[in-house]
């Protein structure tokens, strides 16, 4: 059996080991793509997270021609017109700390009821395939805001969501619970069962 090598497009390690756990299979080996020697900069300059998540994976698949899987995904808060939205990574600037940027969402809530404070976990996941063929799917996990940060599991704005359903953060749950309902479990689950049988 020939081992499938897929590529990510991203040099976030959270990211990239949430992968791993998510598309657990024998015959696929993930890297990044710094160890897959890809080393550019991609101006993400799409108005929608599938826009931005084939950017990314064409960008990577123009120097290395393989496998390339790229995710675009963010927080929704409908009471925040969407925000930060396909700007969740660059919301208050890309260096600053997520504490900062989950106090500053829970601040701009302040006062706000619960049934208000709704929102989503977006991800859409981009494949390009070694002759081109590109495929895209999205996904979401629902919620609401919580009130303070809680949990040190997960990365980004899991400490202050709190998935449907559950009394706790994302950031709360066990990894394995959160690959199962997580927007990004689900796309990359979904974008996996469209190209396994491609590659």
């Amino acid at each position: 059996m020939s081992t499938k090598r897929i590529i990510i497009a991203s040099g976030n390690e959270g990211k990239i080991r949430e992968i791993r756990e998510i598309m657990k299979d024998p015959e696929v080996e993930i890297v990044s793509m710094k160890a897959a020697g890809v080393d550019i900069d991609i101006v993400e300059d799409g108005s929608t997270f599938e826009e931005n998540a084939l950017i990314k994976a064409k960008a990577v698949w123009n120097v290395c021609k393989g496998c390339v899987l790229a995710d675009d995904s963010g927080l929704e808060v409908d009471y925040l017109n969407k925000e930060p939205g396909i700007y969740s990574a660059r919301y208050l600037g890309e260096d600053t700390p997520y504490s900062i940027k989950n106090a500053k969402i829970i601040e701009r809530l302040d006062g706000v009821p619960k049934e208000k404070r709704t929102g989503r976990f977006v991800c859409a996941v981009a494949a390009v395939l070694p002759d081109g063929k590109e495929v895209v799917v999205r996904a979401t996990m629902e919620g609401y805001i919580g009130y303070e940060e809680r949990g040190t599991n997960g990365f980004g704005y899991d400490p202050i969501f709190r998935p449907e359903g559950y009394e706790c953060s994302s950031g709360e749950l066990p990894m394995e619970e959160k690959n199962e309902i997580s927007h990004r479990g689900k796309a990359f689950r979904l974008i996996w069962s469209e190209i396994q049988d491609l590659l």
